[in-house]
């Protein structure tokens, strides 16, 4: 297992850190019904800074908060640090119907009795897992109340009917929010002040150009600096208020070159992936305006690959 850590060695992360998160799995083995929620990530994230502060602050035992824009990769280096930990993560994603119940369980009818069926933090608590909070400034009151009590210093939950929860030392929760989208909400104080915030920077062209290599080996170092440039264009229209976020979609560009890759002429992927994702007429022919200035119409797959 020690290997995986070799992405993190390629990028000059601290070796004294790495030697501590491998004493931390070490001490804390993954129980062998969950060890199917140690999941790999579909991509690595690249930014030394950032995961040395991330790193740094789950080995002391803090919970960490990822805020910043979209496609600044928060969800990418929750997954990641869930593996380099060797954890089994549990997804939590904020919505208005999200409430207690979600979180901790609800009652069931099983063999004749009234029991608990756990929730994702129940069993994340009890099996040492990393908890993701996606979006967790959506979360409503009901469910804001349970993440005081998880997220609290004394590590433990009260569960009203049934025993209280102590939470496995290995145990971290990883919240991510984004600015602005609709029905999020400030955060209040007492419950920023369980966790360590990290504002997450926007995507350099090294880091960009490094997540398309790891998908598309094969790309032509033209074409990787074509569509990098129109990610990064695009990301910059949207930092100036140019235009919205909806086609700033990293997503969105992988899956574009999986479609040139399959056979897809480049502008008709293009338009699928980002350009139709600005629903705006006004704002989709901006973005339309930005690719044919980065992505020649002509292009197909023997271009691209």
């Amino acid at each position: 297992m020690l290997s995986d850590l070799d992405f993190l060695r390629e990028q000059g992360v601290d070796e004294a850190l790495l030697r501590m998160v491998e004493e931390f799995r070490a001490e804390y083995p993954v129980q062998e019904g969950v060890k199917k929620r140690v999941a790999r990530p579909s991509i690595p994230f690249y930014g030394r800074e950032i995961l040395e502060m991330s790193i740094a602050a789950l080995l002391q035992g803090a919970n960490l908060l990822l805020s910043g824009a979209k496609a600044t990769g928060k969800n990418i280096l929750a997954e990641n640090l869930a593996w380099i930990f060797g954890r089994p993560s549990y997804n939590i994603s904020f919505n208005v119907n999200t409430d207690s119940s979600s979180l901790i369980g609800t009652d069931t009818f099983r063999n004749n009795e009234v029991t608990l069926r756990k929730g994702s933090v129940y069993r994340c608590a009890e099996e040492g897992g990393f908890g993701i909070f996606d979006e967790i400034n959506m979360a409503k009151n009901d469910a804001a109340s349970v993440l005081h009590a998880t997220l609290d210093h004394r590590r433990m939950i009260d569960v009203p009917g049934y025993d209280r929860i102590d939470l496995h030392p290995a145990v971290r929760f990883i919240g991510t929010m984004n600015y602005g989208y609709a029905g999020t909400k400030e955060l209040n104080e007492a419950l920023v002040s369980r966790f360590l915030v990290i504002d997450m920077p926007a995507l350099t062209r090294e880091n960009l150009e490094r997540i398309v290599r790891h998908d598309y080996p094969e790309i032509q170092k033209e074409a990787l600096e074509a569509f990098a440039g129109l990610f990064l264009d695009l990301q910059v229209k949207a930092q100036n208020g140019e235009i919205s976020t909806k086609a700033v979609d990293l997503r969105g560009l992988l899956a574009a070159l999986g479609s040139i890759k399959i056979g897809l002429k480049a502008c008709q992927a293009v338009q699928m992936g980002i350009t139709n994702k600005a629903f705006d007429l006004f704002e989709r022919e901006i973005v339309s305006d930005m690719v044919m200035t980065q992505i020649p119409e002509e292009w197909t797959k023997e271009q691209v690959f």
